[in-house]
């Protein structure tokens, strides 16, 4: 197995303020999405993530090696949360690539954002499109 960070960029030039910052519970949920495809005749995942964090904190996100599990891809985005509700974020761009011998028994990605101190975590899944 092999995995690829090809991008971990921060994308926003201001502040990111959601607009209503009382629905929004802390840490947000990874927005991520998962597709197959064959650069070079290798079928790979393309794993591409949107994460929210704190202004704050202005170091990148880490992105740990992804575990399969039977038919899911185990990820994890490490970064050092806040305790407190952030009024700012920063949001940050992650693209990952990921081969095995068994990538194309997947058919779903579950990422979380763990907070490394304390750890804790907030998840997603989401359906890998073929």
């Amino acid at each position: 197995m092999a995995f690829t960070v090809l991008q971990n960029t921060k994308i926003n030039t201001g502040d990111f303020i959601f607009s209503y910052p009382e629905t929004v519970v802390y840490p947000v949920t990874p927005l991520v999405s998962a597709f197959f495809y064959s650069p070079n005749g290798v079928l790979t995942l393309k794993i591409r993530a949107t994460l929210y964090i704190n202004s704050e904190d202005q170091i990148n996100p880490t992105v740990e090696e992804p575990v399969e599990l039977g038919t899911t891809l185990q990820m994890y985005f490490d970064y050092d949360f806040s305790e407190e509700t952030p009024e700012s974020c920063n949001v940050w761009y992650i693209e990952v690539d990921y081969t095995s011998e068994t990538v194309g028994n997947l058919n779903e990605v579950v990422s979380y954002l763990k907070d490394l101190d304390p750890e804790t975590s907030k998840g997603t899944t989401i359906v890998v499109k073929p």
